[in-house]
């Protein structure tokens, strides 16, 4: 079977080991904490901490005992308006203008604000069209806006089904883009198979039926290359501790078309005023002319300040090689899970296609909580989905070829002797 590099795809050791030597981004794996006798294939969940982050955090946390309120002003570079300055090495990840792009938040927060926004600019079509298989904090807070607005999510929230529970149709989800819709809110990719969605179909044809449609980018950020101005995307949020690594709990962001920035967002506060007059105190809001406006309140810099070393290294990398590269290694780890785990009743549940397939690979297995569990006493940190997924991304950045086939390597050993067997079928609070 050839591969992407044209040379023939083989589950020889030395084969991986070869495309090792070859990999055009193979340096930047050194620019990583990684611990030597793991294997971390959780990058979808949460990134790893890089030097560049961990560099860049520091010396916030060095202007805040050096110069204490002065860091607003003096930091290297000023904390007002910093997350503006993120904007334009963000730009390039999501395809849209730096207007169009703020960092602050959460997902969850930017949900409420961006879904409140545009449910206060449609008239007579209240219904909201989501997915079956989106991601739960999506819902519970579309359902609330709903409330909030004063409709019944059980009447107002539509849901597009899937056939298999693991992946969606377009044709099905633009089938039901009928005429009480007003907003279409989807994932870019779906967080438990991987599969990527084709936002720029979907987008033309919302408009073409006069809806606003939204994505949540946060499995897709920093592992897919995005035109979401191009596309004419309505507006996009996501979280940054997964492929952009800025650490547990990183601070959100969000692109608006520019289209929109004279609507004003829904959710106001003192950080979306215009920056010249914002410490002029008025009671009177003025929005920034910008995505800006929907900053809420005062800037989370310690989670910003790693997220700037994090995009430092994307900015040297080039989204479009780090996509190339996922995509390699994604189509290496499916051909080895299907040439060595099929035989066990391992399954992958993510799209083959490459125009389908985001940054992690699902493998389905009726005993993926105990599998999961061994893999982990073996060195390998995957990850769990309820109820049969295990999910695994090999990030560009800090994962080798050789990386995967130790992976698999240990996985085949495990299902071979039915280690996992000796783990419960119980999972814990964080899976």
């Amino acid at each position: 079977m050839p591969a992407a590099n044209g040379t023939d795809i083989s589950c020889e050791e030395s084969y991986a080991l070869k495309r090792d030597q070859t990999d055009a981004l193979r340096d930047f794996k050194a620019r990583f904490h990684l611990n030597p006798s793991k294997i971390y294939m959780d990058g979808n969940s949460l990134g790893v901490m890089s030097r560049d982050a961990e560099e860049s955090l520091q010396r916030v946390i060095c202007e805040w005992r050096d110069l204490g309120i002065g860091g607003w002003l003096e930091g290297n570079p000023p904390w007002f308006g910093y997350a503006e300055r993120l904007s334009e090495s963000l730009a390039p990840l999501v395809g849209a203008a730096p207007h169009e792009i703020i960092t602050c938040g959460s997902t969850t927060i930017n949900i409420h604000s961006l879904t409140a926004t545009f449910l206060s600019m449609t008239k007579n079509r209240r219904v909201i069209l989501m997915d079956e298989l989106t991601f739960p904090t999506d819902r519970y807070a579309v359902e609330s806006q709903l409330q909030v607005h004063g409709s019944d999510p059980r009447s107002n929230l539509k849901t597009v089904r899937s056939e298999d529970g693991y992946c969606l149709d377009e044709d099905v989800i633009i089938e039901q883009m009928t005429e009480d819709v007003g907003i279409v809110f989807l994932p870019s990719v779906l967080y438990r198979s991987g599969q990527l969605l084709d936002i720029e179909k979907l987008t033309k044809a919302a408009h073409a039926k006069g809806i606003f449609i939204g994505f949540d980018c946060a499995h897709s950020i920093g592992a897919v290359p995005h035109s979401l101005s191009d596309w004419g995307v309505d507006y996009a949020c996501w979280c940054t501790y997964k492929y952009l690594n800025s650490g547990p709990g990183g601070v959100g962001g969000l692109y608006i078309n520019q289209r929109h920035h004279g609507s004003g967002p829904a959710l106001t506060g003192w950080w979306g005023h215009k920056k010249d007059t914002q410490f002029d105190m008025n009671n009177t809001y003025e929005p920034e002319n910008s995505a800006g406006a929907w900053q809420i309140g005062t800037p989370h810099l310690f989670s910003m300040a790693p997220l700037a070393g994090s995009l430092a290294l994307f900015t040297e990398a080039d989204i479009h090689h780090v996509r190339d590269k996922s995509l390699q290694l994604t189509e290496y780890l499916m051909y080895l899970a299907e040439e060595r785990l099929s035989s066990y009743g391992i399954t992958i549940k993510t799209p083959r296609r490459k125009s389908q397939r985001g940054g992690h690979v699902a493998l389905s297995h009726p005993d993926a909580i105990r599998i999961n569990e061994a893999l982990k006493a073996s060195g390998v940190i995957p990850d769990f989905r309820y109820p049969d997924i295990i999910r695994l991304a090999p990030v560009a950045l800090y994962t080798g070829f050789h990386d995967v086939w130790k992976v698999v390597d240990v996985l085949t050993s495990i299902m071979n002797r039915e280690s996992y067997k000796a783990y419960k079928k119980t999972r814990k609070a964080v899976a």
